[in-house]
């Protein structure tokens, strides 16, 4: 019977340590691709600020 608990005790605990890992991959990545999207979103403001001011140049 303490065998069975502390194999289940064991088995427990390894897949918790499991689920925690696949969380932290998961959160990077999302927090990469949050990044990616923010850093594009400021390329196309900064090439259309770019095309406006240009444009107001030209009038």
């Amino acid at each position: 019977m303490n065998d069975k608990f502390y194999f289940g005790l064991a088995l427990g605990m390894l897949g918790g340590a499991i689920i925690v890992a696949n969380s932290v991959k998961a959160k990077r990545a999302v927090v990469s691709g949050q990044q990616m999207v923010e850093d594009k979103i400021e390329e196309v403001k900064d090439a259309l600020d770019r095309k406006n001011t240009t444009k107001a140049k030209k009038n």
